[in-house]
């Protein structure tokens, strides 16, 4: 009996620590769960955010937006600059380019009178003007006029790019300013290219090619193509041949000046012509 007892004992002692040890984990769990509980009430509940396709009301809104956006840009790009703006960005720019100009003149002729290897350029191309220089004249603004109008009629790209230049400097300009942006390039280009530049390269036929090249390269940008710096290269050509055949700056400048002249007015026309119909 005594052993009996013994063991019974053991075995209630070894029940009532189970017992205790489980009830102390049911109180640690029943506290940690009761403590979430209060947290969650606490806190707000997360937004459920469902994987719901898109429909096709909302592909319509995007492309909506996209061609908005694109309209947006389109109507950016077709935003002209003002009158005031385009004739102080002439003066300006003839201004430095024909100062550049003057400034090469008058080194190569300092050079010369020292006896460095280089062509006076006041020599070589003049102000001087004779009587058959208007023939001269007549005959390049007549080439270059009906050239450019075939040209325009038979090549895309080049009337494109004329069409997108003309649209930047002639759009917002009166008719009469047409005689500053025409005259004012004309006199300070032919300055630089043909008075300074022909001469000191040369003042022969490869002269006049490499010198219509650089005229023809510069020619690109604000809306001009490649196809617009082949039209100014053989521009340059008929300007330096006739600088090579007058000796006379006064033939390229008023050639030149003449030409900008006629090619602005015409399509001022043109272009409400077609506005009209």
């Amino acid at each position: 009996m005594g052993g009996k007892f013994i063991h019974l004992y053991d075995a209630e002692q070894v029940v009532l620590s189970t017992l205790h040890s489980g009830f102390r984990f049911d109180t640690r769990a029943f506290a940690s769960r009761n403590s979430v509980k209060k947290l969650r009430r606490n806190r707000q509940p997360p937004e459920i955010v469902a994987d719901i396709p898109p429909t096709k009301d909302d592909y319509v809104q995007d492309e909506n937006s996209a061609s908005s956006f694109e309209n947006s840009v389109d109507q950016n790009s077709k935003i002209k600059p003002s009158r005031s703006t385009v004739l102080q960005a002439c003066t300006i720019t003839s201004g430095l380019i024909a100062a550049l100009g003057i400034i090469l003149r008058q080194v190569s002729h300092v050079a010369s009178v020292e006896g460095l290897p280089i062509l006076d350029c006041s020599a070589e191309v003049s102000f001087g003007f004779e009587m058959w220089h208007l023939e001269l004249i007549t005959g390049i603004v007549v080439l270059i006029s009906s050239s450019r109008y075939l040209v325009l009629k038979t090549w895309p790209d080049f009337a494109e790019s004329s069409e997108a230049a003309n649209q930047q400097v002639l759009a917002s300009l009166q008719i009469l300013d047409y005689i500053i942006v025409a005259f004012l390039p004309g006199i300070s280009e032919e300055l630089l290219f043909r008075g300074a530049l022909l001469p000191l390269f040369g003042f022969n036929w490869k002269s006049v090619f490499l010198v219509a090249a650089i005229f023809g390269v510069l020619h690109v940008g604000s809306g001009r193509k490649y196809s617009f710096a082949i039209w100014a290269t053989f521009v340059g050509l008929v300007y330096g041949y006739a600088t090579i055949m007058s000796s006379s700056l006064i033939v390229p400048m008023a050639s030149h000046a003449i030409n900008n002249l006629v090619g602005g007015i015409l399509w001022r026309y043109t272009s409400k012509s077609s506005e009209k119909l």
